[in-house]
Order: C-alpha cells, then sequence, then structure tokens
C-alpha cells in the first residue's frame, strides 16, 4: 500500500466546521508536502477547482497547475497529479505545461482527468459543459491530444472538438511514453473512456466489498482491450486516529453535524450532474469524496487492520484528508504506516 494525501488547497475538508486550522495558502501548502516527504507519504493529489467547493465559493482557494509548478520546485521525490477538466483548458497548452512540470520535477508529475460535474462553476469560469456523455467523449479526444504531442515529433489531429496540424512540442515530458494519467468514474461511458486510455483508476471512498467489486470489473473491462493492465487503484478516505475508539467516535458525530451553509453549494451539481454508483446523502457529504465510507476511523490498531483489508482487495494507493492535516498526517505515518507493515509481517510468517 503506497499513502497519498489530497493537498489542503480549500483550507479544509470538513463542510460542518468552520476553521480546521490549514489555511489555503502556498507556505501551508509547502510545510504539508515537504513534512509529508520525511514522513513516507509517496502522493499527492491536487484538486482543480476555481471556485471552493468545501468551505463555500466566496472562500479562498488555490489553483491546481500554478500550485503545482511551484511545489514541483520545492520538492524531491512526492509524486504531484495535478487534476485536469478538458472543458476549462486548450489540450495543446495544456500537453506543453505538463511536459514542463514533469521536466521541473524530474518526472514526478502526474494527470488526474476528472470529465468534471460542477455546472454552476462552468457558468462562472468560461467552461465548457455539456451533457455527460459527451464530456466524455471530450475526454477521450483530450488525451489524444496528449499522448501525441508528448510521444510524436510533429502531431496532426482532426476530431469532433479539436484541430490540430504539424504542432511540435519540445522538450517532451521526462517519463515515456507519458505521465501516469489517472481517472475515476462510475458511469459506463466514464469507464469505457478509462480502460480505452488512461494508466491507473481512481475511486471515490467505499466499503471493502464496493471497492473489491470496482477493482475486480475494471481489471475485466481492461483485459479486453489491447492496453497494458492498469498500473494502479486508489481510494480517497478521510481519517479519524484516535487513542480510543470512544474519541474518534465523538469526532466523527462532531464533522458530521449537518449545519446549513455555502459549503453545500455544489451538491445539487454532484449529485445530478454525474452518474453515480451509490446514492449520496448530506452526511455523506460533510467530507469531500465520500472519505468517511472507508470507515477509516478508530484506533491505530483498528485502522491498520481495515488498510489490510482493502489491500487485500486490491487496492494500492490510499489518497487520505485530515483535519488539521498537518497534525494528524504526522500522527497517521508514526502510529498507522508501521503498524501496517508490523500486521503484514505477521500475516506473512
Amino acid at each position: 500500500m503506497k499513502y497519498g494525501f489530497w493537498l489542503p488547497i480549500f483550507g479544509g475538508w470538513l463542510r460542518n466546521a468552520e476553521d480546521e486550522n490549514m489555511p489555503p495558502t502556498f507556505d501551508y501548502a509547502k510545510q504539508v508536502i515537504q513534512s509529508a516527504e520525511k514522513w513516507g507519504y509517496s502522493t499527492t493529489l491536487i484538486a482543480e477547482l476555481y471556485l471552493n467547493d468545501i468551505k463555500g465559493p466566496e472562500h479562498d482557494s488555490l489553483e491546481a497547475w500554478t500550485t503545482a509548478a511551484a511545489l514541483a520546485s520545492v520538492t524531491e521525490k512526492i509524486e504531484i497529479m495535478a487534476a485536469v477538466r478538458p472543458g476549462f483548458h486548450n489540450p495543446a497548452v495544456t500537453a506543453k505545461m505538463a511536459a514542463n512540470i514533469d521536466q521541473i520535477s524530474n518526472g514526478r508529475f502526474t494527470l488526474n482527468v476528472v470529465s468534471a460535474w460542477w455546472e454552476e462553476e462552468a457558468r462562472q469560469y468560461g467552461g465548457i459543459f455539456t451533457e455527460h456523455d459527451e464530456r466524455y467523449e471530450r475526454t477521450t479526444e483530450f488525451i489524444d491530444l496528449l499522448k501525441g504531442l508528448w510521444s510524436e515529433d510533429s502531431f496532426s489531429y482532426e476530431g469532433k472538438f479539436y484541430d490540430l496540424k504539424d504542432t511540435k512540442l519540445f522538450p517532451k515530458p521526462v517519463q515515456r511514453p507519458n505521465p501516469i494519467l489517472y481517472a475515476g468514474g462510475e458511469s459506463e461511458k466514464g469507464k469505457q473512456t478509462i480502460i480505452e486510455k488512461c494508466d491507473a483508476y481512481v475511486m471515490h471512498g467505499g466499503t471493502v466489498k464496493e471497492i473489491q467489486r470496482k477493482i475486480t470489473d475494471m481489471i475485466t473491462r481492461r483485459a479486453s482491450t489491447p492496453n497494458p493492465e492498469l498500473s494502479v487503484f486508489g481510494m480517497a478516505a478521510y481519517v479519524i486516529c484516535r487513542d480510543t475508539e470512544e474519541e474518534a467516535i465523538a469526532e466523527l458525530g462532531r464533522i458530521t453535524d449537518v449545519k446549513e451553509s455555502s459549503a453545500y453549494a455544489g451538491f445539487k451539481d454532484f449529485t445530478s450532474k454525474s452518474q453515480l454508483e451509490q446514492q449520496i446523502h448530506l452526511q455523506d457529504y460533510s467530507v469531500s469524496n465520500r472519505g468517511l465510507r472507508p470507515n477509516l476511523v478508530g484506533t491505530p490498531e483498528q485502522i491498520a487492520e481495515r488498510i489490510l483489508q482493502y489491500e487485500e482487495a486490491g487496492l494500492g494507493l490510499l489518497l487520505l484528508q485530515f483535519s488539521p492535516q498537518l497534525e494528524e498526517m504526522e500522527r497517521f505515518a508514526s502510529q498507522v504506516m508501521p503498524l501496517v507493515e508490523a500486521k503484514r509481517k505477521q500475516v506473512s510468517v
């Protein structure tokens, strides 16, 4: 199991808590990622939203790609995964930017391709937001352009959404044939796009059985294509680690006490513009990305046991959220990570 984390760019992950002591500033993000490298985290995922979906659209948030480039220059080994939404980007310019950040990071830049869900944000920022399946059609062409520009000396393309002729891109990315392309999706169209075009599959939080079922399904789907196996399966999860189970349950109750606020501005679009496999309730939405569903809540011992269950199900990457981020990431690294290793050794003996 590798341990990644969501970069804290929104000021927190809790929609029912006002101040989580994790400001949405570059200085704080830099402190978190540099500490994470020392503590053994492998990856950071930087969400791309121009409005703050966690605390409300009127609150501060960091922009993903400029933040990724800046962090690439002040880190040494951690993978920096930035989300990219085709409806907001010129694909040729995006390919150039990604190649440049991959050069800055010496081959540590990867992409999480997101076909988008927030129509109101697209309206405010001039993004292209069409019906669900057409968004994935655009994503397919977008990925074709990225890969073509990264691999060919002169690239031409004629599609429904994009046209290029004899486009040249140098330098190429460090990673060959391309920086890893992650993507998540639960609809039929989304899954088909991922197995045909992407390298790795990331999921919202789910139970062990739900995640195992999704992994098995995507392995089977991928085997029907000429592509190599998906390189990794990842999942979002929110961690509440405490000395006792009672303390952890009390914290869970605190953060899921739903309060009406602008923090829930995107809820309707998230549930109506996406094609989700599980019904989402307001309480689930209290924490980003269905992070409570994996139930990484309890003592270090309990959390370590659950992580091993996910590992057994085929999961290879946890993309974790914490609050407050820095303190809880350090607790997880010191108390949970070593325990997982120790328990794995006990099982293998």
